[in-house]
């Protein structure tokens, strides 16, 4: 109770930063507002007045206790927040699947940085991975990062369980040593191959271009990342930045 207290003293000489983090102190510390009110009485109030609940409600009105009392609407404002903020961590920790992972290659560390923007829509990354497959064949793909991350478990990944490896259904699928060709639109993007080009990608929410011959621009709100990586052949990474959720 005397920690309360001080506490309370010394807001009303705080201002700003320093008075919102006594407040939330506060706030943590007491679990109800009637808590942080009885932190307020003395058991020289309680003698005089004889009655605990007559003392909170003087605390309250400002009679006792020391310095400027928080209010219960703020009080209960502050509570929710703080409870909103804990809640909002936990779901973010628990949707990133590359939260609270120790990411040692370059590859990865440059997947977690773009997990939560390709999630939430402000970013539609095209993932270029070229390797070798278990019988020794090159292949490389044109991966659409946005939609592997609702299709896919990338806990594996970035726990490095799994490999992230091109698939005949990503965005374009190429077996260099067998000719095989595949090209799939995805929910993000339509590919379009028929052209002077070369390989082209149109996203479907903003219908800009991506170009990912690495000789020319990649396009409007696109950037191209080349990724120094023990994990693959060559990797590179187009951010493209959208202006509207995906």
């Amino acid at each position: 109770r005397g920690l309360g207290r001080r506490d309370q003293g010394n807001m009303a000489g705080l201002e700003g930063d320093d008075a919102g983090a006594a407040l939330d102190h506060i706030v943590t510390q007491f679990n109800t507002y009637e808590d942080y009110l009885d932190s307020q009485i003395t058991t020289q109030d309680l003698f005089y007045l004889e009655n605990e609940e007559m003392a909170r409600q003087l605390v309250e009105l400002g009679f006792r206790g020391s310095g400027e009392v928080l209010k219960r609407e703020d009080f209960i404002a502050r509570k929710l927040a703080a409870e909103v903020s804990r809640l909002s961590e936990r779901h973010q920790q628990k949707t990133l699947s590359s939260a609270g992972k120790e990411l040692k290659d370059n590859f990865l560390k440059a997947l977690a940085e773009r997990e939560e923007v390709n999630r939430n829509g402000k970013v539609a990354s095209i993932i270029f991975i070229r390797d070798r497959n278990a019988r020794g064949h090159e292949i490389s793909a044109y991966i659409d990062y946005a939609h592997r991350l609702k299709v896919d478990d990338f806990e594996v990944y970035f726990s490095g369980k799994k490999k992230l490896f091109p698939r005949r259904s990503d965005l374009s699928f190429y077996n260099w040593d067998r000719n095989l060709c595949c090209l799939n639109s995805s929910p993000n993007y339509q590919v379009i191959a028929e052209n002077t080009c070369g390989l082209l990608f149109k996203n479907k929410s903003d219908r800009k271009i991506i170009n990912v011959d690495p000789k020319v621009f990649p396009g409007d709100n696109t950037t191209r990342t080349p990724i120094e990586t023990d994990l693959y052949l060559q990797a590179v990474i187009y951010d493209h930045v959208l202006r509207r959720k995906l």
